[in-house]
């Protein structure tokens, strides 16, 4: 490869305007992508050149890959939602686990007697949440600060567990991904995730 020159800010822009979209590529790149392909591409519409594929070849091109990208989407969710699915039916045939109506399950860690809060309420909370594996994406204890919002202001499974639990409990919640983010990815929590929640009930605010 012969030397690039990159001294001028010009330059340094059109570098960067390839390694943005080089980035895009190599993150979401699509099933086969060729970069020659992609460079030829490139090269013919900024120098204004007729393409050297009809829009009608383009088109249905773009069907098929879209498709095929579906049906991988489509099969690894699916293939994660079975992993959530045999991992709560092992779980809720664990002693102590309770299985609710809605799939949501929990365990009682330590009992309290204080009021329960609804569905109106706000609570204050420490909680600790792990994927099945036992990742840790998000928790109050370690950041050393408890949470404060409002019961109907979270993922389904912690609005019904919270008014469940009295003041001064601690619960491990399962909650199924329907009653989580479904088939979103949330930071580090992949799509159709079962999340695992540590939640102390501090106060009703």
């Amino acid at each position: 490869m012969s030397h690039l020159d990159l001294s001028s800010d010009e330059a340094r822009v059109s570098y960067g305007i390839g390694r943005q979209l080089g980035g895009q590529l190599r993150d979401n790149p699509p099933p086969g992508v060729e970069l020659a392909a992609v460079l030829a591409g490139l090269s013919d519409a900024f120098s204004g050149l007729e393409s050297q594929v009809s829009s009608e070849a383009l088109n249905a091109s773009f069907r098929v890959i879209r498709e095929r990208m579906q049906a991988e989407k489509d099969a690894k969710f699916a293939e994660m939602a079975a992993e959530g699915q045999t991992f709560l039916a092992e779980n809720g045939r664990r002693e102590g686990i309770q299985t609710l109506a809605s799939g949501l399950q929990y365990q009682v860690l330590e009992a309290g007697d204080g009021p329960k809060p609804t569905r109106e309420d706000s609570v204050r909370t420490h909680y600790h949440g792990t994927l099945i594996n036992g990742s840790v994406f998000d928790s109050s204890y370690q950041r050393g600060e408890p949470a404060e919002f409002p019961v109907s202001g979270v993922i389904a499974g912690w609005t019904e567990a919270l008014q469940l639990m009295n003041v001064g409990s601690k619960w491990r919640l399962f909650v199924p991904s329907e009653l989580a983010y479904g088939d979103q990815a949330v930071g580090s929590i992949p799509p159709c995730s079962v999340l695992v929640f540590d939640v102390e009930l501090l106060a009703i605010l």
